[in-house]
């Protein structure tokens, strides 16, 4: 990991103290602790998981971005399917896991333009560092609109809205999970004498029957998103009425298992860089996997939820009117518009955002069909 920047020394202590709070575990629990577990406390240790701790994740002083924070053009189009299902009746939207609050910002901007504003617009949001974060930029860039916004710890009980997640599933803590000699084993944590190390152990019962269903060939090596289709369970248990849009990277069953993944799609992120190493400074860098939007699909049907929708992420802001979006600016207007188009470009070039992106759309109780997916939707490939 030469290559990867230096951390400050500050820094380097905070991911000292989470890995001597994982040590401790491994040690409590007989020297092995699953690998879910694992990115559990990497991720959301209290105080010292990277979303619970306060270093900046987004941006470009993070270590990603994500599209609302890369431009409102986003928010301003997500806005439109956003308008599409408050003009059923529905008046409240929750976003969970907001980032920045650029998108809650860039959501709310453009729907008061459409005079579609929600009643109330709830965010779910679990790092206390981020929720100042969002509430601050809130308060600058739509003060107005600031006394709509509700944080909240929990989801609420029979809620009815739209609910909206943005690249949430793909850092939720997944199973790795192989095809061994003899049988589906499951990888855990261990400590070697370099630090933490991979260990594989056979895996429990409902690990080993989500594998079988996969009919992984021997040697064969991916995640198993046990933790994503349980929150998609109790998303459909908190919804009395309404849509949920949850935008990530990923694909479907077929395309997520294919031959050529057989190292499965774990990755990390550190200071923009992408690696593979989840052991490499816990709490300081992201780890995350790609969706199986297959499972999603599925766990939410038996959850009581209708698929209303499934495309990538170009054909739905395609869909939503973005073209019409980006022509409010003139295009002789080039400070203006060159940064919006070079934006449209990597959220809708098939080579950058807009096809390992996909949108999916689950529901309960609502019956009209939704803008984003008027055309190329592939709902017959989940």
């Amino acid at each position: 990991m030469s290559s990867l920047p230096t951390p400050s020394a500050e820094a380097l202590a905070h991911s000292e103290k989470l890995v001597a709070l994982i040590r401790a575990e491994i040690a409590a629990n007989g020297g092995w602790i699953p690998f879910v577990r694992y990115m559990e406390l990497a991720l959301y240790a209290p105080g010292l998981g990277y979303y619970t701790a306060g270093a900046r994740k987004l941006g470009r002083e993070g270590d990603f971005t994500t599209a609302p924070e890369m431009t409102p053009l986003y928010g301003q189009t997500l806005a439109r399917q956003a308008a599409e299902v408050l003009e059923s009746g529905l008046d409240q939207i929750m976003e969970i896991g907001a980032g920045s609050g650029a998108l809650a910002a860039s959501l709310l901007a453009e729907l008061e333009r459409r005079q579609r504003l929600p009643r109330d617009y709830f965010i779910l949001e679990v790092s206390p560092d981020l929720r100042e974060r969002e509430r601050d930029l809130l308060a600058q860039k739509v003060p107005h609109l600031l006394e709509r916004v509700t944080w909240l710890n929990r989801l609420p009980t029979l809620y009815q809205g739209l609910i909206v997640a943005n690249e949430v599933l793909d850092a939720m803590p997944v199973h790795m999970v192989r095809a061994g000699a003899t049988g589906v084993e499951e990888a855990g944590v261990t400590l070697g004498d370099a630090g933490f190390a991979w260990d594989w152990r056979p895996a429990g019962a409902e690990l080993r029957a989500a594998a079988a269903a996969l009919r992984l060939p021997p040697g064969y090596r991916t995640e198993i998103q046990l933790v994503a289709c349980a929150f998609v369970r109790t998303l459909a248990q908190a919804m009395a009425r309404g849509v949920i849009l949850l935008v990530d990277y990923g694909f479907p069953a077929h395309e997520y298992y294919h031959a050529e993944r057989g190292e499965g799609t774990l990755m990390c992120h550190y200071r923009h860089r992408a690696h593979a190493d989840p052991f490499f400074l816990p709490g300081l860098q992201d780890i995350t996997s790609h969706i199986d939007f297959s499972a999603l699909a599925r766990a939410g049907s038996e959850a009581g939820l209708e698929l209303l929708g499934y495309t990538g992420q170009a054909q739905f802001l395609i869909n939503c009117g973005i073209t019409d979006i980006m022509l409010r600016i003139s295009p002789e207007d080039t400070m203006a518009y060159v940064p919006q188009a070079a934006a449209a470009q990597q959220l809708l070039s098939p080579t950058e955002m807009g096809e390992l992106f996909k949108v999916i759309a689950l529901g309960k109780g609502y019956a009209a069909p939704l803008a984003g997916f008027a055309s190329g939707d592939r709902r017959a490939s989940l």
